[in-house]
C-alpha cells in the first residue's frame, strides 16, 4: 500500500506525514507537493527539514504559473468564489500525476484536515474516487494548531513563520485568494511588500479583463461590491481599524472539491 500525503508545506500535512511514517515506515510514504510559485520561503525551509527527518520520498510538481497568472489565462480574478488557482495549480496537477503513477487499489490519499473539519473530509471522498482518502488529524489524539506549533518545536523544527505572525494557515505566503479582509489586513501589517506585489498583480488582471472585479468584497452600505487590494490598502492607511476583523475567508485548496 502506498500512502500519499498532500504535503502543503504547512503544519497539518507535516504532522500527517510524521504519523504515517511512524506507522508505516518511510518506504511506503510519499510526500506530494504542488508549487504555486508564491509560497513563503520559510515554508520551504520547514518542509525540507521535516522531509529530511522523515526520510521518505518527496516530489514537488509545478505548473509554472502563479495564481494571478492562471487567473489572467482563465479570464478571472481568483477569489473565494472562483479559486481557479487552487484547482489548476494544485488539485488538477497532483491528480494527473497520481492517476498516471498510482493504482487506486493500492493507494490512499491523505489530507491535512483536523477534527473540526469533518465536512471537508466528507466532501473530498467523492471527487477523489476511485482512490480512498483519509484525514488522520480528524482522529484521536486531537490536536489544535497551537498544539502542532509546540509539537514541532519539541522535535527541534521551528514551524513556518507565517503562524507566528498570526495567519491561520501558511498558504501562498499569507496571500491566499480565498482569504478575507482580516487575512489581507494582517498581510499588509506584517509584509507590506508582499501585499503590494499582489495588489499590482490584481491591478494587472483587472486591466487585462477590463472589468471591475477583485479578490475581496465590500459589504458596507448594505450592498456587496468589489473591493480591490489597492482601495483596501488606502482605506487601512487612513483608518487602520476599518475592516471586517472576523472575515478570514476559507481555504480548501487540496480537498479535491471545486
Amino acid at each position: 500500500m502506498k500512502h500519499i500525503v498532500q504535503y502543503s508545506t504547512g503544519l497539518a500535512s507535516a504532522e500527517v506525514a510524521w504519523r504515517l511514517v511512524a506507522q508505516h515506515g518511510p518506504a511506503d510514504v510519499l510526500l506530494l507537493t504542488a508549487d504555486t510559485k508564491v509560497e513563503d520561503a520559510d515554508n520551504w525551509r520547514f518542509a525540507t527539514e521535516v522531509a529530511n527527518r522523515l526520510g521518505c520520498e518527496w516530489l514537488v510538481h509545478e505548473d509554472g504559473r502563479t495564481p494571478m497568472q492562471v487567473g489572467r489565462d482563465l479570464r478571472v480574478v481568483p477569489n473565494n468564489r472562483m479559486a481557479v488557482c487552487s484547482r489548476v495549480l494544485k488539485r488538477e496537477l497532483l491528480r494527473a500525476w497520481i492517476d498516471e503513477h498510482c493504482d487506486p487499489a493500492e493507494t490512499v490519499i491523505y489530507l491535512g484536515f483536523d477534527w473540526t473539519e469533518q465536512h471537508r473530509t466528507d466532501a473530498a471522498a467523492e471527487p477523489w474516487k476511485p482512490y480512498r482518502v483519509a484525514a488522520p488529524l480528524a482522529d484521536p489524539p486531537y490536536v489544535s494548531k497551537p498544539d502542532l506549533i509546540q509539537v514541532f518545536r519539541d522535535r527541534g523544527i521551528e514551524p513556518p513563520r507565517l503562524y507566528r505572525h498570526g495567519f491561520p494557515h501558511a498558504n501562498c505566503g499569507g496571500a491566499c485568494v480565498r482569504g478575507g479582509q482580516a487575512q489581507w489586513e494582517l498581510l499588509l501589517r506584517v509584509n507590506r511588500n508582499r501585499y503590494l506585489e499582489w495588489e499590482d498583480e490584481e491591478e494587472k488582471t483587472r486591466a487585462d479583463l477590463g472589468k471591475d472585479v477583485s479578490i475581496l468584497r465590500d459589504r458596507t452600505g448594505g450592498a456587496v461590491t468589489p473591493l480591490t487590494l489597492r482601495r483596501f490598502r488606502e482605506r487601512l492607511d487612513s483608518q487602520p481599524g476599518l475592516f471586517d476583523c472576523g472575515d478570514w475567508g476559507a481555504c480548501g485548496c487540496t480537498d479535491g472539491t471545486a
